[in-house]
């Protein structure tokens, strides 16, 4: 697909979504636009370290993990005692297990901060967020009070109110297959997670996720961090169907004679 026609289909999809969602109030914060969270939050919500991965060996230092600060309240993840030991069992093999790695749908709070934008649509009763990373988007519904989704989902299911100034957001019913960031951070089948986005002037907005989930921590814990708006001319977000990028990660390891190369470079 040229980018020409990859940059009409997502345009065009947005434009049928803002169509038929209408406008939103303007009594409400203007939250519409294109949104990046900048940072190394998708590699590790904790403080750590530069690193190494195993893209150094053809990239050199661009393949490497930058060093980062915590996003988290309290620095870190208040893990029940078996929970740790499953993050420590995801974070030794994390460069195959990670979702981000196999292009599957990173899951709430992690779409707000991989890499790439978002867009943000609001309407009267539902807010749609398109997410550049995977093509990936979701419903914030603020019609369906104590609503619950019939089965789990990779972005949930999200129902939405206002209190004052800030949109807040209950994120149920994900699947626990998604982590909250590349080195095994993970949660359970019953984790619920509360957004909070506020604005902070017409060019930022704070985003807080507070994170539940009794099966696997010992107490909720939270996340903050700013959002920025992208203010270049023409912003908007492209595609990034990342299906085929995750291929040779997932799979190359069945090609005839793949084992016999991956031995030569590991002697």
């Amino acid at each position: 697909m040229s980018d020409k026609v990859g940059f009409m289909g997502i345009a065009g999809m947005l434009l049928v979504v803002q169509i038929a969602f209408g406008q939103a109030s303007a009594e409400r914060p203007n939250l519409n636009g294109v949104w990046q969270a900048f940072g190394t939050a998708h590699w590790d919500l904790e403080g750590h370290n530069a690193s190494k991965t195993s893209a150094t060996r053809t990239l050199g230092a661009l393949g490497a993990i930058p060093a980062g600060m915590s996003v988290i309240e309290g620095d870190t993840i208040p893990y029940q005692d078996w929970a740790i030991e499953k993050r420590n069992e995801n974070r030794e093999d994390w460069q195959k297990n990670d979702v981000g790695v196999k292009c599957f749908i990173p899951g709430i709070p992690r779409s707000t901060y991989m890499p790439l934008p978002f867009q943000i649509l609001q309407a009267e009763n539902k807010i749609f967020i398109a997410y550049e990373w995977g093509s990936n988007s979701r419903v914030i519904h603020l019609d369906r009070p104590g609503t619950e989704a019939q089965l789990p989902s990779w972005m949930g299911y999200s129902l939405g109110h206002y209190e004052g100034n800030t949109l807040v957001v209950d994120v149920s019913a994900q699947m626990a297959d998604a982590w909250f960031d590349s080195v095994g951070n993970f949660h359970g089948n019953n984790v619920r997670v509360t957004e909070r986005y506020t604005p902070m002037g017409p060019n930022h907005l704070q985003y807080e996720a507070t994170i539940e989930d009794p099966e696997v921590y010992t107490r909720p814990w939270k996340i903050v961090m700013p959002l920025y708006r992208r203010v270049e001319e023409n912003a908007r977000i492209l595609e990034f169907k990342c299906v085929e990028f995750a291929e040779d990660a997932m799979y190359g390891h069945l090609r005839k004679g793949e084992w016999k190369r991956e031995a030569k470079i590991n002697e």
